[in-house]
């Protein structure tokens, strides 16, 4: 476990405490009854976030994401290396750069499985917001739009076809702000294409990559599950997937040939009583079982 409590909004709350509050719900102890072997590594560094974009890049908060893809880059490094499998546990999806990144550094060719309720490809000078969070998939097809040479060198190079995004349902969005899509580029299944029987394409993309000889990372944004299901995110939709469509996504997903697992995007401060830590709990401490 390495915690990675990254936000992209530059703020210190949100999302940046969702890995202590996972902790707090018994994260450890419920992985630990799985696997005895259950290592938590603490936080990374992820700087001082400040609130202000950059007037290159566009990002808010740019020398915290800077800070916290070399320090995640680094832990993963020494993950692997030491033969395990890592979980980091954001804060907000940008984490997945260094990670990603990291694993291939250590192992090569490897692809990505990424489970999200949006594309994040927005181009940063067009976000509206300025987060990271809506652009670190762009950031990985297009390149580093402005970012220092630190973060920069440590972006994950991959090719589309090493890529599948699961759960997607941001296209009206996409649409009317004119940016395009992923799904000329990229395999892309949106939510509706996997309610009800998410396993089945999950598997014939991973079985894709393993003939090609390539492992696979997983990275899961929990804003792909319905409100419903899960209303502690910052970035809430119509439609979205519930639980047993996200159980079955990992299942599918973390088997021989998966590296490691970036989860991210739940706040706590939208989660008053706890319960949906507890449930993110639960579902992990499942869906790890076979790692």
């Amino acid at each position: 476990m390495i915690g990675a409590p990254f936000n992209s909004a530059g703020r210190a709350r949100g999302v940046r405490n969702a890995p202590a509050r996972w902790r707090a719900a018994g994260l450890v102890d419920v992985l630990r009854g799985r696997r005895a072997d259950v290592c938590d590594a603490g936080d990374v560094d992820i700087g001082s976030p400040v609130p202000s974009r950059d007037p290159v890049s566009g990002l808010l908060a740019q020398q915290s994401l800077t800070t916290a893809t070399v320090s995640v880059h680094a832990a993963v490094v020494a993950s692997i290396a030491a033969g395990q499998f890592p979980l980091v546990l954001g804060g907000d999806c940008p984490v997945l750069l260094g990670a990603l990144r990291g694993a291939q550094d250590v192992l090569g060719d490897v692809a990505l499985v990424f489970v999200d309720g949006h594309e994040d490809a927005w181009p940063p000078d067009r976000s509206v917001t300025g987060h990271a969070a809506e652009c670190e998939l762009g950031l990985v097809l297009a390149g580093a739009h402005g970012l220092p040479a630190e973060v920069a060198d440590r972006l994950p190079v991959l090719d589309p076809t090493r890529i599948v995004a699961l759960g997607p349902r941001d296209a009206s969005e996409l649409r009317a702000a004119g940016i395009a899509s992923l799904g000329s580029t990229i395999a892309v299944l949106t939510d509706q294409e996997l309610r009800g029987k998410a396993a089945v394409p999950t598997e014939i993309a991973v079985g894709r990559f393993r003939r090609r000889g390539y492992s696979w990372w997983l990275h899961v944004d929990l804003d792909v599950l319905s409100t419903v299901a899960l209303p502690a995110v910052d970035h809430p939709q119509p439609g979205g997937l519930d639980w047993s469509d996200l159980a079955a996504i990992t299942a599918a997903a973390v088997q021989p040939g998966c590296v490691g697992m970036t989860l991210t995007s739940y706040n706590p401060d939208l989660d008053v009583d706890g319960r949906h830590a507890r449930r993110i709990v639960d579902y992990l401490a499942e869906a790890l079982a076979p790692a």
